[in-house]
Parts: structure tokens; C-alpha cells; sequence
């Protein structure tokens, strides 16, 4: 799909930048089925109607800490690295762009006055949760 890049080490995807310019035309989930976190976008046309409804209580055990980062404001340089913290991209991105880290160490250079808006997998432990690298 147009307007979704893929960040990878070899076959391993490390993160995936959807654009604000990305408008499907019907639901069309983003990533594979054994992603952690799963993200798509899910179309309803007016008048339409999603019924009232509960999620069950399903028990899940995961690794790592997915993050999600939402341009409100501004545009910055988005750093994507491996596991050995070697850098495998790099791109721009501004207000209404979506970044999906998945693997590996990203950092960021803010280019101008900037407001994420962050998801990431919970609960919060308080314990030492990043390794920092240059």
C-alpha cells in the first residue's frame, strides 16, 4: 500500500511508518497476524454501525514493549537500529504520520516544536526498561 514503509534488518521488521496521506477505502489491518500489537485501518461508511460489544478477558504472554508514536504536531528524523544498535534507516516525519517501532532501538532528531502522542504496552513497571546507546 502506498504510503506505508517498512523499516527491516534483513526479514526482520523493526518498525512501520504510515503516512497521514494513507486513506484505505476499506478495513485493511496493517500488520501480520503474529505482530504483539496489531494495527489497521477499519472503514465504515455513514449511517453504518458497530455494535455495542465487550472484549473477553483472554489471556496473553508477550515479549518486549511495542510502541506506537502519533505525529499531533511538528516533524522530526526517526532512527531505526537493530538489536546490535547498528543503523538500518532513517526517515522524516511530521504531523499526522504513525510510527510503529517493533524491534530493535529507534531515536529521534527534533526538527521542529514536536507533540507525540504515545501507546505502549503496559502495565508500566517502573523498573529500568531502555537501554541507551549512541
Amino acid at each position: 500500500m502506498d504510503g506505508i514503509e517498512w523499516i527491516r534488518d534483513n526479514d526482520r521488521i523493526l518498525s512501520v511508518v504510515i503516512r497521514s496521506s494513507v486513506t484505505p477505502r476499506e478495513t485493511t489491518f496493517i500488520t501480520p497476524d503474529e505482530f504483539i500489537q496489531q494495527a489497521g485501518f477499519v472503514v465504515y461508511a455513514a449511517g453504518g454501525k458497530i455494535a455495542s460489544h465487550t472484549h473477553k478477558p483472554i489471556k496473553r504472554e508477550i515479549t518486549g514493549t511495542p510502541e506506537t508514536l502519533f505525529v499531533r504536531k511538528g516533524k522530526m528524523i526517526a532512527h531505526f537500529y537493530n538489536e546490535a544498535h547498528e543503523l538500518k534507516g532513517e526517515t522524516i516525519v511530521e504531523a499526522g504520520d504513525l510510527l510503529m517501532l517493533v524491534n530493535g532501538g529507534h531515536g529521534f532528531v527534533i526538527l521542529e516544536d514536536t507533540i507525540l502522542f504515545e501507546i505502549k504496552q503496559g502495565p508500566y513497571t517502573g523498573l529500568v526498561e531502555k537501554e541507551r546507546f549512541e
